[in-house]
């Protein structure tokens, strides 16, 4: 689903625009006075500055579009001070406010909106400004508590889909090294003991032949030659069960990604890359999860590329989205904590825009 559409298609901004559009119609029946396309001008901005503060990843800009829309619902009150339909918009503003901002920033600007609207209605002549005031702040903090709650349910639930995210992966790679002990306890087990006891088989074997009686039996060759090859058998399954293949990061990778709507995890991973050391398996597995919550938060991602592979001794860690970087890149804690774990295994990280202005970043560890 496109970006646009799938702003435009959240519930708050659905709710906000099927009441613009109720607030405009009303404003037709109140007054006969009213010069139409200026009021639906007003309203035009408003509603374009509301749409337009989804995309805008600036603050700064973000508060230009709110400062924006005041303007056009407080022009609007001042157009039609006697209907009763107008500070509906204020209510619209502070459930945005609220959506974005802390509640203390939240509540000051909303007692600010409501001076403003009290003197706008006292100017028009409004014969009950205060009640009307009153009555839109209880709405407004209806409003904003709701927009804040949601907010709050939204940030639990993208931390538990994190949390959950990063069990999986942790669960993987724990029974991944569960598994490489097994392997290796096993193989060091048939070495010790079911070797041993082979070799002292044939050395035993070898005794008997040389035994005059004995020497030219069948059985004895027979038993000899079973005895060495299922030696060298236990040897060739001792030698597999010890070269690991390394930790299937793979599985690891995909379990971060599954409980995350979006982005999508494409993986790319050379036949050549063997990791075995669980701290660089963490480190990659920390990088990619930072990329992807930096996608889903600030590029508006839906894919995320990844690919693993091996160039002079070193891991090669690839990692680009199909989003967009918004204004120039600055490096936030989750960036600055990317760099820390890269450089604490003596590894590189680089970040850059790539070729369709996503962010690419690039790690080199020492594998």
């Amino acid at each position: 689903m496109p970006a646009a559409l799938r702003t435009l298609l959240h519930p708050l901004n659905l709710a906000a625009v099927v009441t613009w559009l109720a607030v405009g119609l009303a404003l037709r029946t109140e007054s006969a006075e009213l010069s139409r396309p200026l009021v639906w001008t007003l309203l035009g901005l408003f509603l374009a500055a509301m749409l337009g503060a989804d995309y805008v990843r600036r603050r700064r800009w973000r508060l230009a579009l709110h400062a924006l829309q005041a303007l056009a619902a407080l022009a609007v009150i001042w157009l039609a001070p006697h209907g009763g339909t107008a500070p509906v918009l204020l209510v619209i503003l502070v459930a945005q406010l609220a959506m974005e901002y802390p509640a203390r920033a939240t509540a000051v600007m909303a007692v600010l909106l409501n001076l403003a609207m009290f003197a706008l209605l006292e100017h028009g002549g409004h014969p009950a400004a205060w009640l009307v005031v009153m009555i839109y702040s209880g709405f407004e903090t209806f409003a904003a508590m709701t927009a804040y709650y949601m907010r709050r349910s939204d940030q639990a639930l993208e931390s538990l889909s994190r949390v959950n995210g990063d069990l999986l992966a942790t669960r993987a790679l724990l029974a991944n090294s569960a598994r490489d002990g097994e392997r290796v306890r096993v193989a060091r087990e048939l070495h010790d003991v079911a070797g041993h006891k082979l070799t002292a088989m044939t050395l035993n074997l070898r005794a008997l032949a040389n035994d005059p009686q004995l020497a030219g039996r069948e059985e004895l060759r027979i038993a000899q030659r079973m005895s060495q090859e299922l030696l060298g058998d236990i040897r060739g399954v001792v030698q597999s069960l010890r070269d690991s293949r390394g930790l299937d990061l793979a599985t690891a990778l995909h379990a971060l990604a599954a409980p995350l709507p979006r982005p999508t995890l494409k993986l790319e991973i050379d036949g050549d890359v063997h990791i075995g050391d669980p701290a660089l398996a963490e480190t990659v597995l920390r990088v990619v999860q930072e990329a992807l919550t930096n996608s889903a938060r600030h590029a508006d991602a839906d894919t995320v590329c990844v690919r693993l592979s091996m160039r002079e001794g070193a891991l090669q860690l690839q990692v680009e989205d199909d989003g967009r970087l918004r204004g120039p890149l600055r490096e936030g804690n989750g960036l600055a904590g990317m760099r820390e774990r890269v450089a604490a295994l003596g590894g590189s990280l680089a970040f850059a825009a790539g070729a369709h202005g996503a962010l690419r970043i690039d790690a080199s560890l020492p594998a």
